[in-house]
C-alpha cells in the first residue's frame, strides 16, 4: 500500500487522534520534531498499545511509527534524553508480555519498516526490515521455492522483528531449529542511537581488532561479551540445557562458535535474538532460508490416554518426520463447539483423549511416485503405533486441503482455549516449558500432580517432538487466590522443569511472565553475567527494562520504573483482583455471551485480526494498517470504558463513535475468524443505539435506516427519479447535506418492482403437484432496484418444479440495525414475523437472495427479539443457493455452461459457514468456478456511500480487485448487492451478476 495514499486516507477517515499527551508533552513535542514518522501520545492510542497476546496490560507513554532507521535512532536518542524507556514492537502477538511496556515509548516497526530489501536465492538468504510479516515473506520467497524456517502459529500477522525478539519457532523446529539458527546478520540501534552491524567476526582477526580498537560502545560490547563467555565457559556448559528449543535468558552459549571452516567467530546476532528488545532495536536482518517442500503428508494418531501419546513421542522421532505435534481432548471439544472450527474437528476419531500429528515432506521421504512414498512411510508408523502400539486409529491426509484443515485445528488451540465461558481461563504463564522429549510423559504426570494440588486442570497441546507442550492451567486471575495460585504453580513447575533438565521457555520467551525465575534456572554466576551483558549494551537500562534481566537492588543500573527493583509476574495483570467492569443495561440480549462486558473481555489480544492473508477478518486493518481499526483495538477501548480505565461516558462521545466504532463495517468476520468469537458488529450496534438515545440521529443515518421507503418511492416515480442524481450540482448537494460521496454511483430504480412483476405474472407451477412450496423474500434492493436476480430465482426454481410465492413483505431491519437503530430494527423484525407467520405455520422455507438479510433473521433476530417465532424463522430461512444445494435441485435440471466464473462470497455467509453453496451448485451446473479467498468488498451497505468513508471503502475493495486480477474467471458473480456495486464501480470491471442469474442463464 502506498504510504502517501494511506496518509491521505487516514486523515480523511478521521483516524488522527486529538492531542492528548498524557503528561509527556515535552517528550511528545521533541519526538515530533526529531522524527518524520507519526508520533501519537493520545489516550486511545495508549490503550490500544497497552496489551499484547498475554495476560498483561500497561499503558505506554506513547507510540512512534518510525519511517526509517534515522527515525528509530532519533526516537531512541530523544527518549534517552528524557530518561523514558523504549520498547520495539511488531504485531503485539507475544504471549509472555514482551510487547507490553509500562511508561515506555513504543516503536511500532510494523507500519513502515516492512520492506523485503533483497533475496539471494543462490546463497539462500533474505535481507528484510523488522516489520515484514512472516507469511508475506514466505509468499515472496515462493518464487524460488524457499521459506523462512521458523513457523509460529501466528505467522499470518507476526513480524520477523518480533520473531527475532522472542526467538520464535513453530511446529517444524524438530527439523529446522528456532529463530537464532536462521539469523545471520543484524543491524541494530543501541540505546544511544548508535547503529551497529552484527555478523560473524573472526576472533582475533583483523576485523575484530579493528572493532575493539575504537572508542565506541560497540567495542565495549564485543570485549564484554567475549570476556563473559570465556570466563564462564564451565558454568555455561553446565547450566544451559541441551534442547532444540531454549529461549530463556540471553544466548551466551551461542554467541561464540566455530564455522564450517573451523574458524572461531563471535556473532552478536545470536545474542540479540531472544533478547526481547532489551539490548537494541533491530532495524534490519539477514536471515538464512531453507527449501520449501513441494509436497507433504500428515497422519494423526489417536490415543485413548494422554500419557500413552506422550510416551510415543520419542518413538515418533525415530522416523523421518518433519514435525510431531500433540493435541488433547480439550482442544477437540472446544473446536467442535466453535462455529469457526467445528468443521476441522469433525474428522477426529471419537474417544481420542490425545492425538499425535506427524508430518513428512518430500525432502525427507521421496521416490519416483511421491504419493506412494508417503503412503509407505505412513504405513510404517501406522504399523508401529496402531498395529503394535497404543494408538487406536489413524487419520491420513495427503491432499493440501485436508492437511490445511488439520493444521488450522492445531494452530487454533491457544485462542480457542481462551474462549472458555466465565472468568476462569487457561492462562499462559508457564505454558511453553520444554524438557527432553524422552521425559515428556514423566514430566506431564508430575505436572498433573501440581495442578491437582492447586485444584485446577489444563489442556495439553503443541510441539511434542521438541519437548515443548503448551500447558495452560485454568485460573481466575480476577481473584487474589487465582493470582497467588498462578505464582505458586509457576514456582513449582520451574522446579519440576529443572529436575527434567529443561528450559522455562521453549518458544514464547521470558517477558513479564518468567523473567523473575531466570536466576533459578541459571544460578547467581550467570545471572550476574546477564546483567553485565545488559549494562554493556544499554548502560542506563532504558531498553525494555525488567524483561530477561531485572534490577536486584537500588545499586543496579536502570530506572526506578516501570517495574522497579525485581520482577514479579503478578504485576501489571490485565485482569487482576482490582479489575472490575460495569455491565451496561442493553437492548440486545447478551446472555449467550455471558453479558456485554464478558463478550468484550473475550479478546485475548492474540492479534488474529491483524492477519494479512485472505480470511475475512479484519478488512479495515488491512486497508488502514491502524491498530485502532482491528477487532483487538476496538475491544481494548471498549474494555477500557467498561472497566473504568476510560470514563464510562466515553462510549457515548462523538470521538469514540468516529474513531472506534464508525470504521467497523459490520462484516461479521470477527464472529468466525476471531478464535474467541468477539462479535464486534453486535457490540457496535448496541453502543451506537445507546449513543443515538443520548445524542439523536443524523439525517444520513435516518436516510439509510429507512432506505426501503426511499427505494419504494423511487420505484414508483421511475424513470423520473433516476434523472435526479444526473442533474448538474446534485451530487455535490447530496455530499453537503447528507454526506454521500459524489464519486459513488447511485442505484437506479426499477419502474416495476419484483413483487409487482410476480403479481401480474403469477406462478407457473401447480402447488398441488409441486415438489416443494417456498417463499422468495423480496429484499429492498432486489424488489425496487434490480429485480433480475429475483426473476432468475423464479426461473430456476420453477424449472425444478418448485412452487414460488413472492408476497409483499417489509424489510428485515438490517439497514436500521447497521445504523444502530435497534428499536426501529425490532419493529420491522416483528412486522416481518407477523407477515411470515402463516407461511411458516404451513412449513414453507423462506429463500433469501441477499446474504445480509438472511444473516439478519438467522443471527441477529435472536438477540434483538424475545419472540418464539424467531427460532422457527431461523430454522426455515435459507439462501437461495443453499436451498438448491441442500435439496439437490440442480440434479434435476439441464444446463449448458461453458464459462469460468470468479466467485466472490459475501462476508456474512462466510461468518455463518454458508459461503460454499453457490460454488457447489454453479459447478453442478457445469461452470468452472474460481472461489476467491476474499474478505469484505468494502461497500458494506451504506458504508461505501458515505463521503467520510469512501476512501477506506475503496482501499478495502482494492484488495478484492487484486484477487480478481489474478483469477482466471471470465466473469464475476457475487450474491451481495453491495459487493456487485463495489466491483462495478471500479474502472475496467462490469457489474457482476448474482450466482442465481448465472444458473438461470445456463438453463437449457
Amino acid at each position: 500500500m502506498a504510504t502517501e495514499d494511506m496518509e491521505r486516507r487516514s486523515t480523511a477517515e478521521g483516524l488522527r487522534p486529538a492531542a492528548d499527551e498524557g503528561g509527556h508533552e515535552r517528550l511528545a513535542r521533541d519526538l515530533r520534531a526529531a522524527c518524520d514518522g507519526d508520533v501519537r501520545f493520545d489516550r486511545y492510542t495508549r490503550v490500544c498499545y497497552a496489551t499484547d497476546g498475554s495476560i498483561y496490560g500497561a499503558e505506554p507513554a506513547g507510540v512512534v511509527f518510525p519511517r526509517d532507521v534515522a527515525d528509530v535512532q532519533a526516537a531512541v536518542r530523544v527518549a534517552s534524553d528524557h530518561e523514558v524507556p523504549v520498547l520495539p514492537r511488531g504485531a503485539g502477538s507475544s504471549l509472555a508480555g514482551q510487547a507490553v511496556g509500562p511508561g515506555c515509548v513504543v516503536l511500532d516497526c510494523s507500519r513502515h519498516l516492512d520492506a523485503i530489501l533483497e533475496v539471494d536465492p543462490e546463497a539462500r538468504t533474505a535481507r528484510v526490515q523488522p516489520g515484514v510479516v512472516q507469511d508475506d515473506l514466505d509468499d515472496h520467497l515462493a518464487e524460488w521455492g524457499l521459506k523462512f524456517a521458523p513457523d509460529p502459529a501466528s505467522a499470518n500477522r507476526a513480524t520477523i522483528g518480533g520473531g527475532i525478539g522472542n526467538n520464535s519457532t513453530g511446529a517444524h523446529s524438530v527439523r529446522y531449529g528456532i529463530t537464532d539458527a536462521s539469523v545471520d546478520e543484524l543491524r541494530v540501534v543501541l540505546s544511544n542511537g548508535e547503529l551497529i552491524h552484527t555478523r560473524e567476526v573472526v576472533l582475533d582477526g583483523e576485523e575484530y581488532e579493528d572493532i575493539v580498537s575504537r572508542d565506541t560502545r560497540e567495542a565495549a560490547i564485543y570485549e564484554t561479551v567475549r570476556g563473559l563467555v570465556e570466563d564462564h565457559e564451565d558454568e555455561i556448559e553446565a547450566r544451559y540445557p541441551n534442547l532444540k528449543r531454549r529461549v530463556t535468558g540471553y544466548n551466551l552459549d551461542r554467541v561464540i562458535y566455530e564455522t564450517d571452516d573451523g574458524e572461531a567467530v563471535i556473532n552478536l546476532s545470536k545474542l540479540l535474538v531472544g533478547a526481547e528488545g532489551t539490548l537494541g532495536v533491530v532495524v534490519e536482518a539477514t536471515v538464512s532460508l531453507v527449501s520449501n517442500p513441494e509436497e507433504t503428508a500428515l497422519a494423526l494418531y489417536a490415543f485413548e490416554d494422554l500419557l500413552e501419546a506422550l510416551e510415543a513421542v520419542p518413538e515418533a522421532l525415530e522416523f523421518p518426520v518433519s514435525a510431531v505435534e500433540l493435541m488433547d481432548e480439550e482442544v477437540f471439544r472446544l473446536a467442535s463447539e466453535s462455529d469457526g472450527y467445528a468443521e476441522y474437528a469433525d474428522p477426529i476419531p471419537g474417544g481420542a483423549a490425545a492425538a499425535l500429528m506427524l508430518e513428512w515432506d518430500d525432502e525427507l521421504v521421496s521416490g519416483d511416485d511421491q504419493r506412494a512414498a508417503f503412503e509407505s512411510a505412513v504405513a510404517d508408523t501406522t504399523a508401529h503405533f496402531v498395529a503394535n502400539g497404543d494408538a487406536f486409529d489413524v487419520l491420513e491426509a495427503y491432499e493440501e486441503a485436508d492437511q490445511e484443515r488439520l493444521w488450522k485445528l492445531r494452530k487454533a488451540a491457544i485462542p480457542l482455549l481462551m474462549s472458555l465461558e466465565g472468568d476462569p481461563k487457561p492462562y499462559p504463564f508457564i505454558e511453553d516449558a520444554t524438557v527432553p522429549p524422552a521425559e515428556l510423559a514423566e514430566y506431564v504426570s508430575a505436572f498433573e500432580e501440581i495442578l491437582e494440588a492447586h485444584d485446577t486442570s489444563a489442556a495439553y497441546f503443541a510441539h511434542a517432538g521438541s519437548g515443548t507442550l503448551h500447558i495452560r492451567p485454568i485460573l481466575n486471575l480476577k481473584e487474589e487466590g487465582g493470582v497467588e495460585a498462578m505464582r505458586s504453580i509457576a514456582d513449582d513447575v520451574t522446579d519440576l522443569v529443572l529436575e527434567h533438565h529443561g528450559s522455562f521457555s521453549g518458544e514464547h520467551g521470558d517477558g513479564m511472565a518468567r523473567t523473575e525465575f531466570t536466576p533459578k534456572m541459571y544460578g547467581e554466576e550467570l545471572w550476574g553475567a546477564f546483567k553485565r551483558v545488559k549494562t554493556a549494551f544499554d548502560p542506563d537500562w532504558l531498553l525494555h527494562p525488567g524483561n530477561v534481566v531485572y534490577r536486584d537492588g537500588p545499586d543496579d543500573p536502570g530506572p526506578d520504573s516501570p517495574r522497579g527493583v525485581g520482577a514479579d509476574m503478578r504485576e501489571h495483570l490485565r485482569y487482576g483482583p482490582d479489575y472490575y467492569s460495569l455491565e451496561p443495561r442493553t437492548t440486545l440480549e447478551f446472555d449467550d455471551e455471558g453479558g456485554f462486558s464478558h463478550l468484550v473481555e473475550l479478546c485475548n489480544g492474540c492479534g488474529t485480526c491483524r492477519q494479512t492473508d485472505r480470511d475475512v477478518m479484519c478488512p479495515t486493518y488491512r486497508a488502514s494498517e491502524e491498530e485502532i481499526t482491528t477487532t483487538r483495538g476496538r475491544a481494548n477501548l471498549l474494555r477500557a470504558a467498561v472497566s473504568g480505565d476510560l470514563p464510562p461516558e466515553e462510549l457515548y462521545t462523538e470521538e469514540f463513535q468516529r474513531r472506534v466504532l464508525d470504521l467497523c463495517i459490520g462484516c461479521k468476520g470477527c464472529q468466525s475468524d476471531c478464535p474467541t468469537g468477539v462479535d464486534l458488529a453486535k457490540l457496535k450496534a448496541e453502543v451506537k443505539h445507546q449513543y443515538h438515545d443520548r445524542e439523536g440521529i443524523s439525517a444520513r443515518e435516518r436516510l439509510f435506516a429507512n432506505v426501503d421507503r426511499l427505494a419504494a418511492l423511487g420505484s414508483r416515480l421511475a424513470p423520473l427519479s433516476n434523472y435526479g442524481p444526473r442533474l448538474p450540482g446534485s451530487r455535490r448537494l447530496l455530499e453537503r447535506t447528507l454526506g454521500i460521496a459524489p464519486e459513488r454511483s447511485l442505484p437506479s430504480f426499477a419502474g416495476e418492482s419484483l413483487v409487482s412483476w410476480y403479481d401480474e405474472r403469477g406462478p407457473r407451477v401447480n402447488p398441488a403437484t409441486a415438489i416443494d412450496r417456498v417463499v422468495l423474500y423480496p429484499d429492498t434492493y432486489t424488489n425496487y432496484t434490480d429485480p433480475d436476480p429475483g426473476k432468475a430465482a423464479v426461473a430456476v426454481l420453477e424449472a425444478a418444479d418448485v412452487h414460488v410465492e413472492i408476497p409483499s413483505l417489509g424489510p428485515t431491519g438490517r439497514a436500521a440495525y447497521s445504523q444502530g437503530l435497534l428499536d426501529v430494527a425490532a419493529d420491522r423484525a416483528t412486522a416481518l414475523l407477523d407477515d411470515l407467520e402463516s407461511h411458516l405455520e404451513r412449513g414453507r422455507s423462506v429463500l433469501f437472495l441477499e446474504p445480509s438479510d438472511a444473516s439478519m433473521v438467522v443471527d441477529e433476530y435472536g438477540s434483538l427479539l424475545s419472540d418464539s417465532r424467531v427460532e422457527t424463522l431461523a430454522a426455515n430461512a435459507v439462501g437461495v443457493c443453499a436451498y438448491l444445494d441442500w435439496n439437490r435441485v440442480v440434479d434435476s435440471l439441464a444446463f449448458d455452461a461453458d464459462v469460468t466464473l470468479a466467485y466472490h462470497g459475501h462476508c456474512h455467509q462466510k461468518a455463518l459457514g454458508r459461503d460454499h453453496h453457490a460454488v457447489t451448485v454453479l459447478r453442478q451446473a457445469g461452470y468452472a468456478v474460481d472461489p476467491l479467498e476474499s474478505g469484505c468488498c468494502g461497500m458494506a451497505g451504506s458504508f461505501g456511500y458515505e463521503a467520510d468513508h469512501y476512501d477506506l471503502s475503496r482501499a478495502i475493495g482494492r484488495l478484492l480487485l487484486e484477487q480478481l486480477d489474478e483469477s482466471a474467471g471470465e466473469a464475476v458473480v457475487a450474491p451481495g448487492a453491495s459487493c456487485r456495486t463495489q466491483v462495478g464501480d471500479f474502472a475496467g470491471y462490469d457489474r457482476p451478476h448474482h450466482p442465481i442469474e448465472a444458473l438461470a442463464a445456463a438453463l437449457e
